[in-house]
């Protein structure tokens, strides 16, 4: 779901806050900005007199006060959300007001697409689960990580140990002790090790990354495993189109890509990782290595032709079966890939690529000598800023919001592709 059809994509630039150190009380500093999708709300942790903490949204601080807040973050739908303590006990904030039900520890805060659900994990008792708009899960295990939230805010997973150690017990260890939780029931089966665990488009399925045996990997689903082994596998895929489960898989000393355990791209690669689909399933695209140290795109097992030391951020767009990433020297000297071409340029950094909804235009924030601009189709906004976040495109593909700081403002600008002249 996006909420861009109800936002001001009028062209021209705004303050929308003109002094991000004025604050309507007085306080002792002020963190990092954290600005809302929109780019009409910056929230930063306010450090208060007599050591409390609280949010100041817009320059007015939140009512209620906190001994310590941290990880700020703003839904899809714009609520502002913060992990916070009080007397020694944890919650989530949401607009100012905290949960009821304290925990001992509470930490990544998750979000549905519409923003309506908010989730994380907790520690309750020593014991690991999830909270889902203030319900935990009734089952707690030892241990649960590697959280997840369906799209549509249906179901959660996590991988679990569901089985008890002593000091030195590696047969148990060997024999199974994990397993993915969904909305906190175990799948019957055990693993010596799960990652990675992904929700299919619909919330209703799960797949994940398993170690049978200490050499034998391979990718469950729903619980069960395929029947082929491999001598390692990384995070699976669901196609959002047809529901098959595709996985980078290493066999006979290669990495190579398996579909519901069959082999669509032979082991020919030194590694395939982070896959992604095209939204309508046709195109299947990873970060993959033709050789040693050398890393590029493969789109349905065909690599590119420009290689960097280092990928990331593969991104597919919506429509089109287009992609994009990054590519940089050892974090230095980014650029950005976009189906194969590199876009001219070099920067000190670079941000997840954007594409806009039709898939024609990619957009993305970019950093040189400390000082940050956004760079939509190759050319860059003539201006320059503090600090800028990530664009985001009209409904229509013909405007860019940016949101940035500059000289201690935080500005609103909806430019043009013809802004971009750089």
């Amino acid at each position: 779901m996006s909420f861009t059809q109800s936002w001001d994509f009028t062209p021209g630039t705004r303050v929308v806050v003109d002094d991000l150190r004025k604050c309507s009380r007085e306080y002792e500093w002020l963190e990092e900005p954290y600005v809302s999708p929109d780019g009409e709300t910056v929230a930063m942790v306010a450090a208060l007199p007599d050591a409390e903490f609280s949010l100041a949204v817009n320059g007015e601080v939140w009512d209620e006060t906190f001994d310590k807040i941290w990880y700020p973050r703003f839904s899809p739908n714009g609520r502002l959300t913060a992990l916070v303590q009080s007397a020694g006990e944890w919650t989530m904030a949401v607009d100012g007001a905290a949960w009821e039900e304290q925990y001992a520890y509470i930490w990544n805060t998750l979000f549905s697409e519409a923003g309506d659900v908010i989730a994380a994990p907790v520690q309750i008792d020593g014991r690991y689960g999830m909270v889902v708009n203030e319900a935990v899960w009734e089952t707690l295990y030892e241990n649960a990580n590697m959280v997840t939230l369906a799209r549509d805010g249906s179901a959660t997973a996590a991988v679990v140990q569901v089985k008890s150690l002593a000091q030195a017990d590696i047969e148990t260890f060997q024999n199974g002790i994990f397993s993915v939780a969904i909305n906190g029931t175990a799948w019957d089966a055990t693993f010596v090790n799960c990652w990675n665990p992904v929700f299919d488009a619909t919330g209703k399925h799960v797949a994940a990354t398993v170690r049978r045996t200490l050499y034998d990997y391979t990718i469950a689903v729903d619980g069960k495993a395929w029947e082929g082994a491999y001598a390692c596998a990384w995070g699976p895929i669901f196609n959002p189109a047809t529901g098959q489960v595709a996985a980078p898989v290493r066999k006979a000393g290669a990495w190579g890509m398996a579909v519901d355990d069959k082999m669509v791209w032979d082991p020919r690669f030194i590694q395939v990782w982070h896959p992604a689909y095209s939204l309508d399933g046709g195109k299947l695209a990873a970060i993959v290595a033709p050789s040693f140290g050398v890393f590029t795109v493969a789109v349905d097992g065909t690599p590119w032709d420009a290689t960097f030391p280092v990928i990331t951020d593969l991104v597919m767009s919506p429509a089109g079966g287009r992609a994009a990433a990054l590519g940089n020297d050892h974090n230095t000297n980014f650029a950005v890939i976009c189906d194969g071409k590199v876009w001219n340029g070099r920067y000190d950094m670079a941000w997840t690529p954007v594409w806009s909804a039709d898939g024609a235009h990619l957009a993305v924030t970019v950093e040189r000598a400390g000082r940050f601009t956004v760079v939509c189709d190759g050319k860059a906004y003539p201006q320059s800023f503090d600090k800028c976040f990530a664009p985001t495109f009209s409904p229509d593909g013909t405007m860019v919001l940016i949101r940035a700081i500059a000289d201690g403002k935080l500005h609103r600008i909806v430019a043009p592709l013809t802004a971009f002249t750089g």
